[in-house]
């Protein structure tokens, strides 16, 4: 036992497993943002290996809107015994990003530009389960805008984010 109590000599391991994330990629030219949202949130299609790897699923794909939850668990946190900032960054961009995905027709993707991410208060084991809501504010030709918010089960604002986001042609082929 170390001085604070804790056995550093249990051993905390996590497997994680994906699919090939091409297989989903592929659809871009066939599926709209909404089809494509949709079916990996149903299972059909394979989700991101980073949903995978933190831990994250889709809870709801509406145009224009996406809500992500996680568990968060110990192995999200940071040396200071919460949930790692980049955790919830990573949970905000995905939310922003395909809430501007799931408005976009069969063969148009598109990348984030910026991201912009306010902490409001930290997430433990403790929090329970956390939903990020994603939502498009803007949707232009070029470019669209995306607002997000982290909440607990109470409701109450754990972090916000918004990204402006490029849309283009995905190239066939």
């Amino acid at each position: 036992m170390t001085s604070h109590g804790h056995d550093r000599d249990v051993v905390r391991e996590r497997t994680t497993t994906w699919e090939d994330p091409m297989l989903t990629a592929a659809q871009l030219g066939r599926l709209t943002g909404m089809e494509l949202l949709e079916a990996v949130r149903a299972g059909e299609l394979p989700a991101a290996p980073i949903a995978s790897t933190l831990g994250f699923d889709i809870e709801l794909v509406e145009e224009g809107r996406v809500v992500f939850v996680l568990d968060p668990a110990e192995f999200h946190y940071n040396p200071i015994g919460s949930v790692h900032g980049g955790v919830m960054a990573t949970l905000l961009d995905s939310a922003l990003g395909c809430a501007v995905h799931s408005t976009l027709p069969a063969g148009v993707g598109y990348t984030s530009l910026d991201l912009d991410v306010r902490f409001l208060r930290g997430i433990t084991t403790r929090t329970g389960r956390v939903r990020c809501e994603g939502r498009v504010v803007h949707s232009g030709r070029r470019t669209a805008l995306a607002e997000a918010t982290i909440t607990d089960g109470d409701g109450k604002l754990l972090a916000t984010g918004s990204s402006s986001c490029l849309v283009f042609e995905v190239p066939q082929g």
